[in-house]
């Protein structure tokens, strides 16, 4: 593992929770010497995250459109290029990462873990896509889901190429083992 994707909000949420568990993410991928790879900004869990990582050490890839720089900002000290659309923005994060990880965010996250869900349906990655689900503000996300399968719109292996857990703590230990299993 060298890269992770973190999809997250460029706004900071209603409970401080979020921004503590971004802040994890941040420090614990610096710490284990993996570069974290995001949408490029300086608000919200987005910054948090990335800030984190830099202030800790830590090897940071921003990756914003040209239209948001002067919306969210660019964070400084960290590495980051300027790109023309979203789609870009998206391709070039999953490229750079290898494992994608989703923390609380709005309707720009829940799109981007999407997608990278349907690639993986598609098999055109296997990479590992953890969800953050803390205090079940994912849930929504994964009774979707599961309504999906039941309802036969889906293969039931869908659930199994998203995980969902709901401590912070559980994120890195789980990413290393999922890694591992896709060496092995």
């Amino acid at each position: 593992m060298k890269s992770l994707c973190v999809y997250c909000g460029s706004r900071a949420g209603d409970d401080p929770s979020f921004a503590a568990a971004a802040t994890y993410i941040g420090k614990e991928a610096a710490r284990r010497d993996w570069r974290v790879v995001y949408g490029g900004g300086k608000l919200g869990l987005m910054g948090v995250t990335a800030g984190a990582a830099r202030d800790a050490g830590g090897k940071v890839f921003g990756i914003i459109p040209d239209f948001l720089v002067e919306l969210e900002g660019v964070l400084e000290g960290v590495d980051h290029i300027v790109v023309k659309t979203m789609h870009e923005r998206k391709m070039r994060m999953f490229e750079e990462s290898d494992a994608i990880l989703t923390l609380p965010g709005g309707i720009g996250t829940l799109e981007e873990v999407i997608e990278t869900l349907s690639w993986a349906r598609l098999a055109l990655h296997r990479k590992p896509i953890i969800v953050l689900n803390m205090d079940g503000f994912w849930s929504p996300l994964k009774t979707l889901l599961q309504h999906i399968v039941e309802r036969e719109f889906a293969a039931p292996e869908l659930m199994s190429d998203l995980v969902f857990v709901d401590r912070v703590e559980d994120v890195f230990p789980l990413l290393a083992k999922r890694t591992l299993e896709e060496v092995i």
